[in-house]
């Protein structure tokens, strides 16, 4: 019944029911393999990671390390967030996690309540284009592609630090401008103390890593990661219940080279039965039994978070085999094609628009499949690189949780903040001001993603060229937080502010001749800062 170019000539009844319900690209289709195989193994990995502590030992070396800085509350949000986003499964889970301590905190050191809430939004989505998990987004875009997980990491790392060092200089800016200070360093957590209290927390997450880049399959280093995560949580408890520091140091030695040779040998079963093992052991001992009760909330808590992924993810098939159906995607892709051979400026801005609107409210994982498969085509036809078509696409499905009205991630701060989601989401959009910027310079550079080609690549050789796009891309990052927030070291007038956003504009833009402008507009505004630092 779609009028125009979508319209299509109708289906029957059965035809539909065919595609849906017996085909591979209806509700059984890739999103829900993918949900039952690698989301369900990372969402309880996470899960477990969780119970055991995992929250606490990153607030607390966050804490640590930046909490007496300037902005400290807010910085610590960003690092906090930051690293729980990496192992979780759900950035909107990770903000109603971590947020529950972060916000507050920084409200009580004066942070406003809608920016409050749009950091920890913006860290907390932020975790989901940060490796070694993402979301688990990695392995589902390494398996569609066809290409080595590594080869993944390799593109999300520099975009991924980039989008980070945006969110803690927007929080240092707003820091300055209000004069908030950090926390007393006496009243703060050792962070030598919570990494030596805490270090085999890590273990799981350094093994899933070394597995994942030796070139095992995900699912295989992600059974491995559990196994090692629960033989931890078991293998602690059962040492406190040991008589003597030496007794203890002779146990998770001995644990140690015994997990080691079976993953050198590619045991995995016998380590699972080592798991079954300790779980008998932790029977007979008080805190082993309280351990075992942790082991089953983990597990149940992972289910129910898996749960509403796996819906989503059934319902996104429906949306694939609708436009498989019906040739909605091919004639979507047709168009945006249409419009780059005259301007892939517009073509890359009608595709971030669409990743917006389809990704709006959607978890991650599914949010991805639907975004590639309807708009990364296109780009792709349009001669942008495989892997950076993908992450264009993927990292505006992400920050449609950021972007109103629906904005799931600010929503969730809402309640925490005691703010309305919309003011959030402004703010949200405000401090991830490099999500959006990132992924249009890595089309017209895919140096930026540490990918081959371009004309920069070309001209000045892949290092050179990297260098030269990173350090871009940090000015026109430090600009656009300069005007935006209107501080740096002091208030700035609303002319420099002019300034420094059209300075932005002009790194950013890859047209002939906007690099020397942006160049000459920086140096400019770095002369009027140093003579006004002078007299004043």
């Amino acid at each position: 019944y779609f009028p125009g170019a979508m319209q299509t000539r109708g289906y029957s009844l059965e035809q539909v029911v065919e595609q849906m319900a017996f085909g591979t690209e209806g509700i059984y289709g890739t999103p829900l393999y993918v949900s039952a195989t690698y989301i369900f193994l990372f969402i309880l990995f996470g899960s477990f990671l969780e119970k055991a502590g995992m929250i606490k030992l990153f607030t607390d070396v966050s804490l640590g390390l930046v909490g007496h800085k300037m902005g400290g509350a807010a910085k610590v949000a960003v690092v906090s967030s930051g690293l729980m986003g990496t192992i979780s499964g759900s950035g909107v889970a990770n903000v109603v996690t971590t947020g529950q301590f972060t916000i507050p905190l920084m409200k009580s050191f004066g942070y406003r309540p809608a920016f409050a809430g749009g950091v920890e939004a913006t860290a907390s989505m932020g975790g989901q284009i940060m490796p070694p998990v993402m979301g688990a987004v990695a392995f589902i875009m390494a398996e569609t592609l066809g290409v080595p997980y590594v080869e993944i990491v390799r593109a999300a790392i520099v975009p991924a630090i980039l989008y980070f060092a945006s969110a803690f200089w927007m929080v240092h800016l707003e820091a300055g401008r209000r004069d908030l200070r950090g926390m007393d360093k006496k009243d703060l957590p050792s962070a030598r103390k919570a990494l030596k209290e805490g270090w085999y927390l890590i273990l799981p997450l350094a093994v899933l890593v070394f597995l994942l880049f030796s070139g095992f399959t995900p699912l295989y280093a992600g059974a491995v990661g559990l196994a090692l995560t629960i033989m931890l949580i078991l293998g602690a408890s059962l040492m406190l219940g040991l008589p003597s520091p030496v007794i203890r140091a002779v146990f998770w030695i001995g644990l140690g080279l015994l997990v080691g040779y079976m993953l050198q040998n590619r045991m995995e079963t016998l380590l699972w039965l080592v798991v079954a093992a300790l779980l008998v052991l932790s029977v007979f001992t008080n805190g082993g039994r309280q351990t075992i009760a942790q082991v089953i909330d983990s597990l149940a808590e992972g289910a129910k978070t898996a749960l509403p992924v796996g819906i989503a993810c059934a319902l996104v098939g429906v949306i694939i085999g609708t436009m498989t159906l019906t040739g909605a995607a091919n004639t979507f892709g047709i168009f945006i094609v249409s419009v780059g051979e005259n301007s892939l400026l517009l073509s890359l801005i009608l595709t971030m628009i669409t990743c917006i609107v389809l990704g709006m409210g959607i978890p991650t994982i599914p949010n991805y499949i639907i975004t590639s498969s309807i708009a990364a085509p296109a780009l792709l036809e349009l001669g942008v690189p495989l892997i950076v078509s993908h992450m264009f696409v993927f990292y505006f499905g992400i920050l449609a949780d950021l972007t109103p009205p629906v904005a799931l991630a600010c929503f969730a701060a809402a309640p925490i903040a005691r703010e309305s989601g919309f003011k959030i989401s402004l703010e949200a959009i405000k401090v991830a001001a490099a999500g959006f910027v990132i992924p249009y310079m890595a089309v017209y550079t895919p140096a930026l993603m540490l990918q081959p080609g371009g004309p920069l690549a070309e001209s000045m050789g892949f290092p050179l060229a990297v260098v030269y796009i990173v350090v871009k891309c940090v000015l026109s990052i430090g600009l656009w937080g300069a005007a935006v927030v209107g501080w740096l070291g002091h208030r700035l007038q609303w002319w420099e502010r002019l300034l420094a956003m059209l300075a932005a504009f002009t790194l950013i833009a890859a047209l002939p001749m906007t690099d020397e402008i942006g160049f000459a507009l920086t140096a400019l505004f770095a002369f009027i800062l140093w003579r006004r630092r002078r007299q004043g």
